[in-house]
């Protein structure tokens, strides 16, 4: 049973309180928060403990839940990282996950911290500054669900919000020594619609494969005006892949950083032995210079869609608010014509087919989940004087595109003691195998709950 699992069940045979969940949950963010900066707001502990008091019920009942500050709570204000929505009202109104994990049970204690408007793999802004990697102060979570991750493998809450538009659950997953899995696209139902319309999710992310199952089984299925989930879906128990391919990257930037080479090497040889299966290596799926590149068509989908959902008036208008980073993508789109973001888009079917083909129906496909061994914490690529980073640092652009589902899990550590994601991808609507062969290699190789000098939230001093 996981550790989710046995807290909520605790709560609801009566052998542990709601109200002991949060009280804890405030003690750690008070104790760990002033150095790592995850949690950005808190709602009023008074207001937490008395629905606390009110909760016996539910698969998560009684968990204290944090929430990442692009999506809203009612109650509390989202900021999206920008001093646009600096000072912004509380919500009114629960996003739809939000709404289904207090459903059942968990209760909202706060917001994390997110890079402006979601829009990098690091996570810092100008409202409330850069987030740091538990494993390592000087180096980033990751993004944009960084400060998610840093509240999770800190001990801060149980359950922490992410979402996943071009890695966001996946790259802090990968630094911070997490699981996270991007689901097939509309496995989770989304309401209101994000900016980046068929590119986006919600996402669990967790310590565990277990608990990631449990936060899936509860966020997943049909919202109301979202075209893309499914009726129904169910994860078949003996999901298995038959087939397992390995590349150092989905687009070929070039050969992978000498560290993150030998950690995928290492990862995929002791993969093999996990799971039993020969793990055939392949190159890259498409070139970094061809007329066809997932990662560039990305970059052009996202920042079009960004700069429609914001207002080319705000922007223009307000654009001194803009952090230097989330500028220069904005004013990419404003050259970006119709022509150049309907082709993009047409191209996704491409690159869809492609991965398709190579997949079928029963192989998984392992990549880096990220490959850099890391982001210093105010977003500088190392060797780098400004902050920013670039599509060859990521592997997790291309599954947002083509909308199959992709599992980072914790693989060791890098030289500079961040932790090192391998990824784990499979056919649309696979995500039980993909989960599955995640099982595998944690029954494996398992990994530390929480960061060295951390305990895990479930652990021994609740």
């Amino acid at each position: 049973m996981s550790g989710l699992a046995e807290l909520s069940a605790a709560v609801r045979a009566g052998e542990l309180s709601a109200r002991d969940l949060v009280a804890a949950a405030y003690e750690k963010i008070e104790r760990h928060n002033g150095l790592i900066n995850a949690v950005v707001s808190q709602r009023p502990v008074e207001e937490a403990l008395a629905e606390a008091d009110t909760i016996h019920d539910g698969p998560l009942a009684g968990l204290p839940l944090l929430v990442k500050d692009t999506e809203d709570a009612a109650g509390l204000p989202t900021s999206h990282g920008s001093l646009l929505y600096a000072g912004a009202a509380p919500a009114a109104a629960d996003s739809s996950a939000v709404a289904r994990l207090r459903a059942a049970g968990a209760i909202v204690i706060g917001k994390t911290n997110v890079p402006e408007f979601a829009f990098e793999g690091f996570t810092s802004n100008r409202v409330f500054g850069a987030t740091a990697d538990p494993w390592a102060p000087d180096w980033s979570p990751g993004g944009s669900s960084g400060g998610a991750g840093a509240a999770l493998i800190s001990g801060m809450a149980a359950i922490a919000t992410a979402t996943d538009g071009g890695g966001s659950v996946r790259i802090p997953a990968s630094f911070c020594g997490l699981v996270g899995l991007k689901p097939t696209q509309g496995m989770i139902g989304r309401t209101p619609a994000p900016s980046w319309m068929d590119m986006s999710t919600h996402g669990p992310l967790a310590v565990s494969i277990a608990d990631v199952r449990l936060l899936l089984n509860v966020m997943r299925g049909p919202a109301a005006g979202d075209p893309t989930a499914p009726a129904a879906w169910v994860a078949r128990e003996d999901a298995w892949p038959v087939r397992a391919l390995a590349a150092p990257r989905f687009v070929d930037w070039g050969p992978l950083p000498e560290g993150v080479g030998a950690s995928f090497d290492t990862a995929v040889e002791a993969f093999a032995a996990a799971t039993g299966l020969t793990v055939e290596p392949i190159p890259p799926l498409w070139p970094a210079d061809g007329p066809n590149n997932p990662d560039d068509d990305w970059v052009t989908i996202a920042c079009v869609e960004e700069l429609t959902h914001l207002g080319r008036e705000s922007i223009e208008r307000e654009k001194e608010k803009l952090s230097s980073n989330f500028a220069g993508a904005m004013k990419h789109a404003l050259r970006l014509s119709l022509e150049d973001y309907v082709t993009a888009k047409r191209r996704r079917f491409e690159y869809t087919r492609e991965l398709d083909d190579l997949l079928g129906t029963d192989a998984i496909l392992l990549t880096p989940t990220m490959c850099v061994e890391g982001f210093w914490a105010d977003g500088r690529t190392p060797g780098r004087e400004h902050p920013g980073t670039d599509s060859e640092a990521y592997n997790t652009q291309v599954t947002n595109i083509t909308s199959h589902p992709s599992l980072s899990v914790p693989a060791g550590l890098s030289a500079n003691g961040v932790p090192f994601g391998l990824q784990i991808t499979g056919p649309r609507w696979a995500d039980d195998m993909v989960l599955a062969a995640g099982a595998a290699w944690e029954a494996a190789q398992p990994w530390p709950s929480s960061a060295p000098g951390y305990e895990p939230f479930y652990g021994p001093r609740l």
